[in-house]
Parts: C-alpha cells; sequence; structure tokens
C-alpha cells in the first residue's frame, strides 16, 4: 500500500532546510499540498531571509507538487495556520521540526540562551500547534508531530537549554495525545539524529553522511499518515535505524507505615533494581504504590475538552 496524502494540507515548520526540507519534499512527492515555513534565519536564530522557504517551493513545484512558502516566525503560529487555511482551506498535518542552537555550558549560559531556545523549540511548538488545534477539532482530523532530541531524552553537555525544551515537547505531544484521541487528533514525537545545519559542527563528515535527513522523513510520513493508528508514542531515528522509545520503572518498594530516610538507604537496592521493571502507559499505571496505599485504583476524574 502506497501512503498518499493526496488532498491533505501538511505544515513543516522549519522546512528550509535539513530534517525539514527532507520531510516537506516527501510529504508533496505523496500528493500534500505543503506550507513550507521557514524564517529563513541562522542556526542561532539571527537574521532573516524569504528566498529559503520560497526555494523549497519552487523546488516541490518544479517536481509537479504544490505547496506554499511561509517566512513567519513560529511564535507567530497563528501566521502560519493563517497561511495553510488562506491558501487551501484546512490542515491535516503538523511537524513541529523548526529548531536553533544556542549551546553553552550550564555555567556560562544567559538569559537570552535559555530564552531564545525555549521560545523557538517549545513555545514555538505550541503557538502553531494551538492555533492549528481549533481546525483539527472541527474536521475530527489531526496528525502532529513533535520534533525532540536524544539531548532531551538523555542529557547533553552544554545543552541544557536545548534539552529542557525538548522533553518539554515530548510531554507536551503525551497530553496532546490524549485531549486529542477523542476527536482522532493522533501526536506523537520523534528524537531524530541526522545530518543538519545543527549537527554540522558537531559531528565528522563521514558520519554526517551516514545519518542523511531522508533516513529520518519515512517515520514523520508514516506517523502524518491516516492509516496510522499510533499516538503518544516516542520514537528514536536516525542513520536507518528505528526504534521506540518508553519510560522504565522498577517495582519500588511500599513502605506501609512512615519511613525516613534511614530506611531508604536499608532498602535502596530494592528501590533501584529494574529487575522485574514495567514500563507505565499513563500516570494512573505509574501509581501502584500510591494505589495501595490508598487500597483502591487513582482513578483521576475526566476533564472537559
Amino acid at each position: 500500500m502506497s501512503l498518499r496524502f493526496d488532498d491533505r494540507v501538511v505544515i513543516v515548520t522549519g522546512a528550509g532546510n535539513g530534517l525539514g526540507r527532507s520531510h516537506a519534499l516527501e510529504f508533496a512527492r505523496r500528493g500534500a499540498k505543503v506550507i513550507v515555513n521557514d524564517l529563513g534565519g541562522g542556526v542561532a536564530g539571527a537574521g532573516a531571509s524569504t528566498s529559503v522557504a520560497q526555494g523549497v517551493v519552487d523546488e516541490i513545484r518544479r517536481a509537479g507538487g504544490d505547496a506554499v512558502a511561509n517566512t513567519d516566525s513560529v511564535e507567530e503560529g497563528d501566521k502560519i495556520v493563517q497561511t495553510a487555511m488562506d491558501a487551501y482551506g484546512r490542515i491535516d498535518v503538523v511537524v513541529n521540526n523548526a529548531g536553533i542552537l544556542r549551546d553553552s555550558s550550564f555555567a556560562k549560559m544567559t538569559d537570552e540562551d535559555w530564552d531564545l531556545i525555549y521560545r523557538v523549540h517549545l513555545l514555538g511548538s505550541f503557538k502553531v500547534t494551538r492555533a492549528a488545534w481549533p481546525h483539527m477539532r472541527a474536521a475530527n482530523y489531526g496528525r502532529i508531530v513533535m520534533t525532540t532530541s536524544v539531548a532531551g531524552i538523555y542529557g547533553n553537555f552544554g545543552q541544557a537549554n536545548y534539552a529542557a525544551a525538548k522533553l518539554g515537547l515530548h510531554g507536551l505531544a503525551q497530553t496532546l495525545a490524549i485531549e486529542g484521541g477523542s476527536k482522532n487528533i493522533l501526536c506523537n514525537t520523534l528524537a531524530p539524529t541526522a545530518s543538519s545545519r545543527l549537527t554540522a559542527t558537531v559531528l565528522p563528515p563521514e558520519v554526517l553522511e551516514a545519518l542523511k535527513p531522508e533516513y529520518v522523513s519515512p517515520v514523520a510520513i508514516l506517523l502524518g499518515h491516516e492509516t496510522c493508528p499510533v499516538t503518544g508514542k516516542l520514537f528514536e531515528v536516525g542513520g536507518g535505524w528505528v526504534a521506540q522509545t518508553r519510560w522504565e520503572q522498577t517495582q519500588g518498594v511500599f513502605f506501609k507505615d512512615d519511613y525516613c530516610a534511614e530506611d531508604l538507604v536499608n532498602m535502596w537496592d530494592q528501590i533501584t533494581s529494574f529487575e522485574n521493571s514495567r514500563h507505565a502507559a499513563k500516570v494512573t499505571e505509574s501509581k501502584s504504590g500510591i494505589e495501595e496505599r490508598l487500597g483502591r485504583k487513582l482513578e483521576l476524574a475526566p476533564q472537559k475538552t
């Protein structure tokens, strides 16, 4: 079965280079109408150029595809979404891909380093997705892909700002998967390792060649397709390798009575043993010890959407 996107409208942020460009070209090749968003700035977020997004649009059109350019910042997500509505009257898929780097050790990190990374990665993805959300709810359909990073999952020296924002994106995606489920809005997270302007300065040439962006885009395509039932999942992707990542939890220890720090010391090996570990998929599944204390299931009250 060919995964087609005929009559579907896809927004890809940060689509002027690297991963975003690869995603945009592949969605277009499969029949999607693509909003190619890119401010056209540098790796650190400075500057702007309308030619970057337009260059990808021209490439798509030369290949027989349909696309329009948008050069607004992701912090103005409503303008990006309005471009899609003005051009095509609908939004089916949002791929939040835009990103920059401001690497610095935590001891030297400035407020500006922190704020700019947060604004582009986490706030920007929120702004774009929030603007698209009511259109998806009205259509009872939507596919959202967040772009996190292995730095967010595992941490990385010099990237406290980047890691915090990227893991925040996964948390956002998890909640959107819950809230969007009843409206057929699915949301998943990609943690790509790929050659791009953001990795060109930290990886050797031979590694960059093995990590082509085109090795990541097939996962974005599948997660963006109408036949994909997956939601609330995290995937690490790169170099042709695709894997799902999930949280792991020890069995832990339940103290029936009041306990102190010394009790923790005595039971530490058992508390931290991953033998017979479990993988909680939702909040209530992670609270078995609390449930034992309560003597009943910890059911959270459903919220109105």
